[in-house]
């Protein structure tokens, strides 16, 4: 189960920057603290005390309460494991007082992966003003002392990228899905750890992405989540049936040619130490550079041929297409034209972005966050 010898790959060009190493030995590329409410009840406190920080970025969802079973465990494992992205010095937990995902216990178990946690809550705090006042103080407490945080020399091989293309668009799988997949190549090569996501590509083609797996126990988590798409609705099953009409070279041309050595669920955290995971998500922008943050990407490429524009809180998000009507288009909010680049002009990129250059995203402020939901909430 191994994937072609890959002669063509390149070499990952001689690029280095200053990035923030954390206690885990992770390398997070922007130095920020997280305000995440544990509830949909408490988000837009969340993002009040978020905005008197410039420092701090908010992640603002509809869960945290009325969710039963894997979907509970889905928010509580993704939220977690945000909180522990390498680009998260701190995090303030903001809840309501009586959710099913409680703040306090909540706080308790990011503290204990060793982030520093502050928690305040609505009903506790004496009201929605108090607990502002409250989060604004303990955000404050964590933005100064990330400040204090050195930035050390670090190059491309100790990053962890995030790759999502949301879409099967003829510019994506001749252009754009290509020149990414060579730049994987050479940041796997060089011993960096890449997440991909966009699963519901398999539906069609279960065998050949088994395959590509390195272990008996990946080949068959990628059948079980090829299966599972097959049947599943609206943008999902339209990925998947356009998967069904190009070649399977074609529909993971963005991953490389290497094998995939690890299968996380959503919100799930990547353990290898370098080569390729693969995240169970859908190509939904939202929804996977939400889950590659939280396996632990601290820099996520988007391929676009619609010219998606938004980026994540918690991920800086390059946005890469191959079309050029969107490419001309929205030439402010496209990070890369994929039509006159190569692969060593993204790594440069990313190396420029790594270093705390801005993202079209970042110049604009625009972010977009969500958590995938199995089924409705209670």
């Amino acid at each position: 189960m191994s994937a072609p010898s890959g002669a063509s790959r390149r070499r990952v060009p001689g690029t280095s920057f200053d990035a923030y190493r954390r206690s885990d030995g992770r390398v997070g590329v922007r130095n920020r603290v997280l305000v995440v409410p544990s509830v949909i009840c408490s988000h837009l406190v969340a993002e009040r005390i978020a905005a008197e920080h410039d420092d701090a970025v908010a992640a603002p969802h509809d869960h945290g309460c009325g969710q039963v079973g894997d979907d509970h465990e889905r928010t509580e494992r993704t939220l977690l494991n945000l909180a522990r992205n390498p680009n998260i010095a701190g995090a303030t937990v903001v809840g309501l007082g009586c959710e099913h995902l409680q703040s306090g216990p909540f706080a308790d178990r990011i503290g204990e992966r060793g982030v520093a946690v502050r928690e305040t809550a609505i009903q506790d705090a004496g009201g929605t003003e108090p607990c502002v006042e409250e989060g604004v103080a303990a955000t404050a407490d964590l933005a100064d002392a990330a400040a204090d945080a050195d930035r050390a020399g670090a190059g491309l091989a100790d990053l962890t990228v995030g790759v999502v293309s949301s879409d099967l668009d003829g510019s994506t799988r001749a252009v754009a899905d290509p020149l990414v997949g060579e730049a994987v190549d050479a940041l796997v090569d060089a011993g960096a750890r890449v997440i991909v996501a966009g699963t519901e590509r398999l539906a069609p083609h279960t065998d050949a992405a088994a395959a590509r797996a390195t272990t008996v126990a990946v080949a068959d988590a990628i059948r079980e989540v090829g299966t599972r798409h097959a049947g599943r609705p609206g943008n999902v099953r339209r990925i998947a049936r356009h998967a069904a009409d190009a070649p399977f070279d074609e529909v993971v041309g963005a991953w490389g040619s290497a094998s995939v050595d690890e299968f996380v669920p959503y919100g799930g955290r990547a353990a290898a130490d370098a080569g390729v995971t693969l995240v169970d998500s859908s190509s939904r922008f939202e929804e996977a550079a939400t889950t590659l943050a939280a396996a632990g990407a601290s820099v996520v490429i988007h391929v676009t041929a619609d010219g998606v524009p938004t980026g994540h809180p918690v991920v800086p998000v390059l946005k890469v297409t191959g079309d050029g009507t969107t490419a001309d288009a929205l030439a402010d909010d496209v990070d890369l034209d994929a039509r006159g680049a190569d692969a060593d002009a993204l790594l440069s990129e990313i190396a420029r972005v790594a270093d705390g250059g801005r993202t079209a995203s970042e110049e604009h402020g625009l972010t977009s966050f969500a958590v995938s939901r199995i089924g409705p909430s209670l």
